[in-house]
């Protein structure tokens, strides 16, 4: 089996932000030389600040799957105690990624130097209670599957509907839907790229399902008219998903720029997203706005939980 480091290309910048705590437990002489100021290699406390702060910069050279990040902001804290020295860490970041291991990493970091300048005088040191007591900004503050949402998939294209052609995205954006995200695909269909056959389709799925996926129709072609028959119908244009789609899509291909795709609310509570017809546009976006999909839905039925 080899290894397989996270990809996180995809993933929002946002600020991460996580705490870490530990402790080393000394001897009652190790604690009174640390309080006196008596330990040959000099201040325990400081020393040890910079420890962390050093192994939080250098984490990524030491744990393998961790990602080289620009840190913004740390703070290390060491508490001289009783019966030893408390450790905190706070790093801060704007990224793609968490922070968790680099704060884990200056704790351990700078009890490890606690425990380095002492080891000539107390061989009883114990480095324990070692955590992660809280994070923030990651995916998990905000992200949800698609579990009991029902799902439609539309695909608009006019080869694929007279069978001259395979519908790749349609399927890829049902295998996503089901296997990734725990959503159920309840409708699939493919339609030539007809204006007045789309409104009626999505007239007839609206607050029938929960959402709707359409794959194709989003380009500058005469037969392009998606947007503009999803446009007809919805009530509310949800202008954050689109602009989104087509920023972050600019990361795997400036062609991402060419969608005019639309996303909005249909009848009460139906979100509409329209995909382009290429299937990594599809994985891409899919896995960008399915995350919000739930949150969406409540806030167009007027559910206060925001």
């Amino acid at each position: 089996m080899g290894f397989k480091p996270v990809d996180v290309s995809g993933k929002f910048e946002t600020i991460r932000t996580a705490k870490a705590e530990g402790k080393i437990y000394l001897s009652p002489e190790s604690v009174k030389m640390i309080k006196e100021g008596k330990v040959p290699k000099g201040d325990v406390l400081l020393a040890s600040q910079m420890a962390g702060l050093l192994g939080t910069k250098r984490t990524a050279d030491i744990l393998p799957f961790c990602h080289n990040i620009m840190i913004d902001h740390v703070v290390v804290d060491t508490q001289l105690q009783e019966d030893g020295v408390y450790v905190t860490a706070e790093v801060k970041c704007v990224g793609r990624t968490g922070v968790e291991m680099e704060a884990l990493t200056a704790v351990s970091a700078a009890l490890l130097n606690v425990y380095d300048m002492l080891k000539a005088f107390d061989k009883n040191m114990v480095i324990s209670d070692i955590k992660l007591f809280s994070k923030r900004g990651g995916k998990s503050d905000w992200a949800e599957d698609l579990e009991g949402l029902k799902c439609a998939v539309i695909t608009l294209s006019d080869t694929c509907y007279r069978g001259e052609a395979e519908d790749r995205s349609g399927k890829t954006a049902i295998d996503i839907i089901q296997n990734e995200f725990g959503g159920e695909v309840v409708h699939y269909k493919v339609l030539p790229d007809d204006k007045d056959m789309i409104v009626q389709e999505l007239k007839n799925l609206t607050d029938k399902v929960d959402v709707v996926f359409t794959t194709g129709g989003t380009g500058f072609s005469k037969r392009d008219v998606t947007p503009e028959a999803t446009k007809e119908v919805i009530r509310k244009e949800m202008i954050g998903f689109s602009e989104a789609m087509r920023i972050v899509g600019i990361k795997f291909t400036p062609k991402s720029l060419l969608s005019r795709g639309v996303c909005g609310i249909l009848g009460d509570a139906t979100v509409v997203v329209n995909l382009p017809g290429s299937t990594g546009g599809v994985k891409d976006n899919i896995r960008l706005v399915a995350p919000l999909l739930k949150h969406a839905i409540r806030m167009a039925k007027g559910e206060k939980k925001h």
